[in-house]
């Protein structure tokens, strides 16, 4: 499986709600990395999302969910999976 390149990379925040994505980066720094990796979310993770509410939004990742306020969401890049 072949992962998308940064070129193609947008912000989780934007992504369409029903839409397949894959991690392709995560900005804010080292505190920020820790926190989405301790929920499970790293690069090369593939994410659909569920739900938009306001600027967050609830992704998923197999058979579980996440909710992501809109500062978190907008520092997660992501690019269309298979792309």
């Amino acid at each position: 499986m072949s992962h998308p390149d940064r070129s193609s990379a947008f912000p989780l925040a934007m992504a369409a709600e029903g839409e397949a994505v894959c991690v392709v980066a995560i900005l804010g720094g080292s505190a920020m990395a820790l926190r989405v990796a301790e929920i499970g979310l790293n690069v090369g993770s593939e994410l659909v999302v569920r739900q938009r509410q306001g600027g967050g939004l609830v992704v998923g990742r197999g058979e579980t969910r996440f909710a992501l306020g809109a500062g978190m969401a907008h520092k997660i890049l992501v690019a269309r999976a298979g792309a």
